[in-house]
């Protein structure tokens, strides 16, 4: 495995000698989420002497070291004093040094690519050079949170274009690593979200790497879900996981299911994701970026991407699945990515587990070839692990499910399962007695029929309000799915919590709305979706 040169993406090297006082680095525990924050107190002479204004940006300098940050002002010396500068978390951990070491800070110049975003923002189209500048000013910090959400609205409100997408893709590529596996096909597959439950990638993984196919799974954390793939994977084994040592694993064991954060691939969308999230936006350009520069950042020469359509998912109907696929395919052929699009069914959660633990438990109880486990979520897996094996010269089309099937309930995928979680550090965790969250409360049908509709939405908001994914105990035990019978009393799901607050806050969102309903049999929607 190689990995080609990337672009810088934070500065690190300063070019000239500090200039005025030096003050005391100050490690704050504060979490600022993927933005470098630095702390000045208002009577610093620093301060004063250059002119400072709050949440301007400025550069922070020590030991050959540089990070760019948003000032806050202090008015506490007891926070941060006259000789000090207070800095972030993350923002303390990039420069590598200890509390207390001299530091310089100054006015940062402006991102170069200011003009480019605020075309954007007056709704013109941007070219490749465009897209290059903006990325890189993202990946290297130069973007407050206020320039990054101007990016991301503008970006979602005037729609970008086919050619945009590929100039954005082609652009987070460049920011970070592009990894070599020197293997003719490495594989991976990945969902497009908004589906509670989907936890498909943690049975495709051990199935497809048991077969033989290099498969360096990197995922996400939720963004807007109750449970993303690297939330639950954390359930089992660690997903923080060094650079050298995720690639050692993946050369060990064809495979891993890590947190694609430490990997440096396509740093940038992180950083747009951090936005992203508490604003719910999902456009579809930034979504095929988002994916796209990942996957081709990680290696991969063939991608089996996942389409759920349904009500209350993130595509509902066939047409819009088909606008987003023909988008999809534009972009993955620019960058020279084998991509097949399966289109599924998107009007329910998938397996039983709506949150970390319960969808950890129903990963393991298809893993163990278990009785009771959700067998819409073993035969979606089959599906979409099937395709990749496809994607082996030796296999022809429509022999991968049998093959998957034959790797599941032999065991094989299981010890492969074992053996990825081995290496990347396990967490002891017991899916028959599964670490759920003590409080509880059932939702019950209140008339007799049948499961007509299940809403993703109010389902997966009821399971993050009760605390999921940051609770990894917390979440949603689905017990009916659609077109099952119920009588009155009988429990829908059961929502699980660690703390009170956070129970009763789930409990309000339920009375107000279910999300499920019940009425006749012929009520029940059609699936359509495509092989």
């Amino acid at each position: 495995m190689s990995e080609s040169a990337p672009a810088p993406t934070t500065p690190t090297a300063t070019t000239a000698g500090p200039a005025g006082p030096s003050l005391k680095l100050r490690r704050l525990a504060i979490d600022t989420y993927r933005e470098n924050v630095a702390y000045l107190n208002r009577d610093c002479d620093v301060y004063r002497a250059e002119g400072f204004q709050a949440l301007s940006k400025v550069e922070v300098r020590t030991n050959g070291r540089r990070i760019l940050a948003t000032l806050n002002v202090v008015d506490d010396p007891g926070l941060v004093g006259c000789g000090e500068v207070g800095l972030s978390q993350d923002a303390f951990a990039q420069l590598g040094v200890e509390d207390g070491h001299p530091a310089y800070v100054s006015q940062a110049e402006p991102p170069e690519s200011i003009p480019a975003l605020f075309r954007k923002l007056d709704g013109e189209r941007l070219g490749q050079g465009d897209f290059d500048a903006i990325i890189r000013d993202i990946a290297q910090h130069r973007y407050s949170k206020i320039e990054l959400t101007a990016f991301v609205v503008a970006s979602n409100r005037s729609e970008l274009d086919r050619e945009e997408v590929y100039f954005l893709t082609e652009a987070m590529v460049k920011t970070g690593r592009r990894l070599d596996w020197r293997q003719p096909v490495v594989v991976d597959k990945h969902c497009i979200g908004g589906i509670p439950g989907n936890r498909t990638s943690m049975l495709v993984v051990p199935i497809v790497a048991a077969y033989g196919l290099v498969f360096p799974k990197t995922s996400s954390r939720a963004i807007t879900s109750p449970a993303g793939t690297a939330d639950t994977m954390e359930v089992l084994a660690r997903v923080e996981l060094p650079f050298d040592r995720l690639t050692d694993i993946v050369r060990q064991h064809h495979g891993c299911l890590a947190w694609g954060g430490t990997a440096d691939l396509s740093p940038a969308d992180d950083v747009l994701i951090s936005v992203e999230r508490p604003l719910s936006i999902d456009s579809p350009g930034q979504m095929v970026a988002s994916i796209l520069s990942k996957k081709i950042a990680a290696g991969a020469t063939h991608l089996v991407l996942d389409i759920p359509i349904g009500p209350t998912a993130k595509v509902r109907s066939m047409p819009e699945a088909q606008r987003l696929r023909r988008l999809f395919e534009y972009v993955a052929s620019r960058m020279r990515l084998s991509l097949d699009v399966v289109i599924t069914d998107g009007r329910q959660p998938i397996g039983r587990g709506i949150g970390p633990v319960l969808e950890a438990r129903d990963v393991m109880q298809v893993l163990q070839n278990d009785p009771e486990a959700p067998q819409d979520l073993r035969q979606k897996s089959l599906r979409l692990a099937g395709r990749l094996i496809e994607c082996h010269p030796d296999v022809r089309g429509g022999e991968g499910y049998a093959i998957a099937r034959d790797i599941l309930e032999s065991g094989r995928a299981l010890t492969q399962m074992n053996a990825i979680i081995e290496a990347q550090g396990a967490c002891g965790f017991d899916y028959q007695n599964p670490p759920l969250g003590a409080l509880s409360f059932e939702a019950r049908a209140t008339e007799a029929g049948v499961v007509t509709s299940i809403d993703n939405l109010q389902i997966a908001r009821i399971a993050r309000l009760a605390g999921a994914p940051h609770v990894q105990g917390a979440g949603v035990d689905l017990l009916r799915k659609l077109g099952e019978p119920v009588a009155p009393g009988d429990v829908l799901y059961r929502v699980h919590a660690g703390f009170g607050a956070d129970l009763e806050f789930a409990r309000q969102a339920c009375q107000r709305s279910q999300g499920v309903q019940i009425g006749a049999v012929g009520a029940v929607p059609h699936v359509f979706v495509e092989s």
